[in-house]
């Protein structure tokens, strides 16, 4: 996590599902390596912990999506569907 310049965090609410999780996977990556510090872990952690609930919130909200879509569509899921 110790870079040169490190450029501001920005809130995990702004990121992307894509964006959060990377950046979810790349500190998990960092504090599994054991080359940060103590205090830096728990940086990390806290980080962590506010990406997983963004990241959660947004399959939350897909999962709704695809519900919605489903019982506006029935017989859809039943392989009668293109894709």
């Amino acid at each position: 996590m110790t870079e040169a310049v490190q450029k501001p965090a920005r809130p995990p609410e702004e990121l992307s599902f894509e964006e959060a999780l990377a950046e979810l996977e790349a500190l998990t990556a960092q504090m599994a390596s054991g080359t940060v510090t103590l205090e830096e872990s728990v940086k990390g952690y806290e980080r962590g912990a506010k990406l997983l609930l963004r990241c959660r919130s947004e399959l939350a909200r897909a999962r709704e999506a695809i519900e919605r879509i489903r019982a506006e569509n029935p017989g859809a899921a039943d392989g009668d569907t293109p894709f």
